[in-house]
């Protein structure tokens, strides 16, 4: 989509949207007083301490701090970027999100949303198709299948035609155009065309149809899987301006509707792993798309969870794929987050297994499945003779990159401390020689060093309500009853000292001057992508003593009077001082200098 999401309708969206309906949907709220309350999503815990302010649109967790608005809700619980959790909370309000930036309509959005049309059809006509086929019926239940799980799934079936698509998408140039576009046909070759001539046929001929669904639920591509024998045995979409396989998973969206909170995730390789995994009652499997994991992948995989598990053949070709993606996975391994293998008995996929030895023993399984240190050090020894000096040696040579590929941290630490066990040499030595600094192989104490990033942010308690300055005080007054502003005159005197919080403040006051019906949650998104929003976010989560809006303005006007009764003062001690320093200051300004001094300036 081209161009910004106009900030007017964000706030018409926040509007028409219940922050308690948004998050009931995923968490189970009860009510308490005027607010709701559950056990917190982000974070294990057994007592409730996580809250969801309907006056405000605002929730609130007391135990890791998390906060926000129902668009911060979605963004963090089901890891969306800002446009799609918009995209959604529009969708539920019924509305279409406009964009603004640009001269006009992006002829690449029409094309797109064409596409998206073709493939939800496509999706539609395989579904009818499935009904009418008991061929590919009786073939689905010889797998197992029922239909309640083919109708989730969608699964469809494509017809043995050579242009069954065609026929019905294509009667015209812009028709097949479009199909080809969507990689629903495919061109004749120079040679095939000597043959038969110029034009088309379809791509997906007698196949169970599997169709792929971005994070919204649309179909971007589908993958489709021979009834009898045939090469070959899966057949993907190409790359398309929807299709990218390297960056989608099949199943996550279907695991994203079924669980509201995906604790982990099981990397499989085929799709009716997937599905027969999901029928038996394990619903965050997902598959990668004919190509090895990629780097896109873990980082989706991450976004929504820290623990992650492959499951591979224990034969060679699968011993292969996992120490691909292995190496693929390195660069991605820290402190709070699961990466492990899991290697089938001989014969078995995850859909024969499952299927033979139910949800609990498979699960058990998960539960065994190798750590990525112990497979990774296993794997290296596994042709190393380690009773010798020169195994050792070898060992310790064949980790060294891979070792170096990892992020400094607790992780890599306790990975050297594993491989020195093996080696039989002191983990800080070992570092030290595989060139990983002093440190290698000390790890961390819990809680040394300092918290940075979101994750740390989480495992941190929320901030004191404590008063904080008069300024703090003021705008989370403000921001939690923006109605407070009206009484406020003349925001702008605020502003005499150069001072940014009071600035901030000024400029809160004319926000909610200007539409005074503004929630506290669209006066918050307002401020999503500058840097006070954390902060703002932080105060309207405050819990702050309910007042009557009455007597929040006559404390937040008094606030405000006093502020600027000092900013002038405060502005002119500035100018003397940086004055004083640079060219002098006359007699005059000197005794001027020594009276502002002795005043008392503004609370901190």
């Amino acid at each position: 989509m081209a161009g910004l999401i106009p900030r007017a309708f964000i706030d018409e969206l926040l509007a028409r949207t219940d922050i308690v309906e948004v998050i009931g949907s995923r968490v189970p709220l009860k009510k308490a007083g005027r607010e709701w309350k559950a056990c917190c999503p982000f974070h294990g815990e057994k007592t409730p301490s996580f809250t969801v302010s309907q006056q405000k649109q605002f929730y609130h967790c007391f135990g890791c701090g998390a906060h926000g608005t129902a668009l911060t809700f979605l963004m963090e619980h089901d890891r969306l970027p800002f446009p799609e959790a918009v995209e959604d909370l529009a969708g539920r309000a019924g509305l279409e999100v406009p964009r603004e930036g640009g001269p006009g309509p992006d002829p690449r959005d029409r094309l797109l949303d064409d596409l998206f049309e073709l493939t939800a059809n496509a999706d539609q006509h395989f579904r009818d198709a499935l009904k009418e086929s008991e061929r590919a019926k009786d073939y689905l239940k010889r797998r197992g299948l029922v239909g309640e799980t083919a109708a989730r799934y969608h699964l469809g079936y494509a017809p043995a035609g050579w242009d069954v698509m065609l026929r019905k998408f294509g009667a015209t140039d812009a028709g097949r155009q479009s199909l080809l576009a969507a990689g629903l046909i495919i061109e004749r070759s120079a040679d095939q065309q000597k043959s038969s001539g110029p034009g088309f046929y379809d791509r997906f001929r007698d196949r169970i149809m599997f169709p792929i669904r971005d994070s919204r639920g649309r179909v971007v591509g589908f993958g489709g899987r021979v009834i009898d024998q045939g090469e070959p045995k899966y057949l993907n979409s190409p790359e398309t301006q929807l299709f990218h396989k390297g960056r989608e998973l099949y199943g996550l969206y279907e695991a994203r509707q079924e669980l509201r909170n995906i604790p982990r995730l099981l990397v499989v390789e085929g799709y009716m792993d997937v599905v027969r995994l999901a029928q038996a009652g394990i619903h965050y499997a997902v598959a990668t798309l004919g190509t090895a994991t990629t780097p896109e992948h873990l980082n989706r995989l991450f976004r929504i969870t820290g623990d992650v598990v492959f499951s591979f053949d224990g034969d060679r070709a699968g011993r292969q794929a996992a120490w691909r993606a292995l190496e693929t996975c390195l660069p991605f391994t820290k402190e709070g987050r699961q990466l492990k293998f899991l290697f089938l008995p001989d014969g078995h996929d995850p859909d024969t297994l499952v299927a033979e030895e139910g949800r609990e023993a498979f699960e058990a399984r998960l539960e065994g499945a190798l750590p990525l240190s112990e497979y990774l050090v296993r794997h290296l020894a596994a042709e190393i003779d380690l009773g010798s000096v020169d195994g050792r040696a070898r060992l310790a040579e064949l980790a060294r990159p891979l070792i170096a590929r990892i992020p400094e941290g607790v992780y890599r630490e306790l990975l050297v401390d594993r491989l020195a066990r093996e080696v039989r040499m002191p983990a800080p030595r070992l570092g030290e020689l595989l060139g990983l600094g002093e440190g290698a192989g000390r790890a961390a104490a819990p809680g040394a060093g300092p918290a940075t990033g979101p994750e740390q942010r989480r495992s941190r308690p929320a901030r004191s309500g404590g008063r904080g300055s008069l300024v703090s005080q003021a705008i989370a007054r403000l921001v939690q009853q923006p109605a407070a502003a009206l009484g406020i005159p003349d925001p702008e005197s605020l502003r005499l000292c150069g001072d940014r919080g009071l600035d901030v403040l000024a400029e809160l006051i004319e926000m909610a001057q200007a539409q005074p019906h503004l929630s506290s949650a669209q006066l918050v998104e307002r401020w999503r992508e500058r840097p006070e929003h954390e902060r703002l976010a932080e105060l309207a989560a405050l819990p702050l003593p309910e007042l009557e809006p009455a007597a929040v303005a006559r404390e937040l006007a008094a606030a405000v009077g006093r502020l600027a009764a000092e900013a002038g003062p405060e502005r002119r001690l500035d100018e003397l001082i940086e004055k004083a320093g640079s060219e002098g200051l006359s007699e005059d300004e000197k005794r001027e200098l020594r009276e502002l001094q002795v005043r008392p300036r503004k609370p901190e």
